[in-house]
């Protein structure tokens, strides 16, 4: 019997707590379900306070309950290894663990410079004002993405290689005759996309866009990968594929610890990069880097990275809000950075950065 995809959380928690000691009989397990479908939870602070009440926990291991409840919904939190000394590293999380972030004692509202400071707060996400293009661009993505060659072959009335098994069943049909030679190609798919989004202070008026166009671009394709980079890397693939969009966003404000903070992107990078899993998303990837590219620490860090990863991906697409009807990047960071991604593109609105994505999509050669 198949297990529907969304009780996998369930099941796997359960098995967790069983495995760390606590009660979890199945009859709470099937509870628990229950409770989530009768209380229609917002979000899953719902669902782990439903979990808390039925499996009964000691109010003394809440803080284990809490992680395993976690790393079954959510994922777990990784540290990332990286060169250097752990202080100077930004930390990397995998679908980390949503909590109550400190207030920042001094907030700089405007965002416009960037810092290499860490500063660790929530966001509560605006109105949204860009529905029409995103469902636009939702429509026009599947068709325009760049597609991939596989290893597997499928029949078809037109390919290169000859079809031997559907020209023997063809000829056992009939008597031994074949009136034409069946042929096969190689199955074509959807690209990886790849989004890196840069949510540091600098980056504070283009962050809520960016993280809706990564919730549009998760819905319409089958193959997206989201990371956050500022002091810190964060994976939230997973916090955007609820269909809901205010669902997933308020996820997302919950797994990113760091918006709004300093910018540190040749280190996120390269803790991306550290990563064997996290690297393997970018192979063969449409990769899109969503940064003004303000990067107070020494250059030479994300221009090793930004070399790595364009020899990695398919292409390499850099949309910043500094660059505007073509003007040329004037940081020191993005100057030496520029030859090494496909294209820079204008990301100062969400049509502009739902445009140059599709644009160099399909402009640019397979």
């Amino acid at each position: 019997m198949t297990v529907p995809r969304p009780l996998l959380p369930y099941l796997h928690f359960a098995a967790a707590l069983r495995a760390h000691g606590f009660p979890a009989a199945s009859e709470q397990t099937v509870d628990v379900i229950a409770a989530t479908e009768l209380l229609g939870p917002r979000a899953l602070a719902d669902i782990r306070a439903a979990a808390r009440a039925l499996y009964g926990p000691p109010p003394e291991r809440w803080p284990e309950f809490d992680a395993l409840f976690d790393q079954s919904f959510l994922g777990r939190t990784i540290a990332a290894p990286a060169m250097g000394d752990p202080e100077d590293m930004p930390d990397a999380y995998d679908a980390g663990t949503p909590e109550l972030q400190p207030e920042a004692e001094e907030e700089d509202p405007s965002g416009s410079e960037a810092t290499v400071a860490e500063r660790l707060f929530a966001r509560d996400f605006d109105a949204l004002s860009e529905a029409q293009t995103l469902r636009r661009f939702a429509r026009s993505a599947p068709a325009a993405m760049p597609m991939r060659r596989t290893r597997r072959t499928e029949s078809h009335t037109k390919g290169p290689r000859p079809d031997p098994a559907r020209a023997f069943r063809d000829m056992a049909r009939r008597d031994g005759d074949i009136g034409h030679l069946p042929v096969r190609r190689r199955v074509v798919k959807p690209r990886r996309v790849l989004l890196l989004i840069d949510v540091s202070g600098s980056m504070k008026a283009q962050t809520d866009s960016a993280l809706r166009i990564a919730h549009a671009v998760t819905q319409a394709l089958p193959h997206v990968e989201t990371f956050t980079l500022g002091t810190r890397l964060t994976r939230v693939t997973r916090a955007l594929r609820p269909r809901e969009q205010g669902l997933a966003l308020s996820r997302v404000a919950g797994l990113v610890a760091d918006w709004d903070g300093g910018t540190r992107l040749g280190d996120t990078l390269q803790v991306f990069l550290s990563v064997p899993r996290f690297a393997s998303f970018a192979r063969g990837a449409y990769c899109v880097i969503l940064s003004d590219g303000l990067e107070r620490g020494d250059p030479q860090a994300l221009t090793d990275a930004v070399a790595r990863l364009s020899r990695l991906s398919w292409g390499a697409l850099w949309l910043s809000p500094l660059v505007q009807a073509g003007q040329t990047p004037e940081t020191a960071a993005m100057q030496a950075i520029a030859p090494l991604i496909d294209h820079i593109g204008d990301g100062s609105s969400a049509a502009r950065i739902c445009a140059e994505i599709l644009g160099f999509a399909r402009g640019a050669p397979a």
